[in-house]
């Protein structure tokens, strides 16, 4: 299987055990994203401290098809998961490892997932400003 995790969690995520997943002696390369929570937005007036990420029931079920998607024909290996719930400035909100024969193929397969995760995961998020302002972000890709 190529996809060897699609999930989304509400426990912090362990980039050392994605890396264990795609840990393959028929692999030359891996790439690795991992998107964090920021202290600012161009859009907050004040500082971020927190991001609410929810989803849809479906959003587990969507991420592995994204996966599929994202590795197609390449023999690539991915693991990938999404946090939901509040995560704090500096958590780590989504990991995306991949891991093929060779870098094109990492490099590609990993830009190609996540910007499909940012573009068709049914996960929002709200984004928390250190004075209590609240604004939902990411509504419609």
């Amino acid at each position: 299987m190529t996809v060897r995790r699609a999930a989304i969690s509400t426990d912090p995520l362990d980039l050392a055990a994605h890396l264990a997943l795609v840990d393959d002696g028929a692999v030359g390369a891996e790439c690795t994203f991992v998107g964090r929570v920021r202290d600012h937005d161009p859009d907050a007036v004040g500082t971020v401290v927190a991001l609410e990420y929810s989803s849809h029931p479906d959003a587990e079920a969507t991420l592995r098809r994204l996966a599929v998607d994202a590795v197609g024909d390449t023999g690539a290996i991915v693991a990938v998961s999404h946090r939901v719930g509040r995560l704090a400035v500096g958590d780590a909100a989504v990991i995306v490892c991949v891991a093929a024969a060779h870098r094109g193929e990492a490099f590609e397969v990993c830009r190609a997932l996540i910007e499909s995760i940012k573009r068709g995961l049914p996960v929002w998020k709200r984004q928390v400003e250190d004075d209590g302002t609240t604004a939902w972000k990411g509504l419609g890709g």
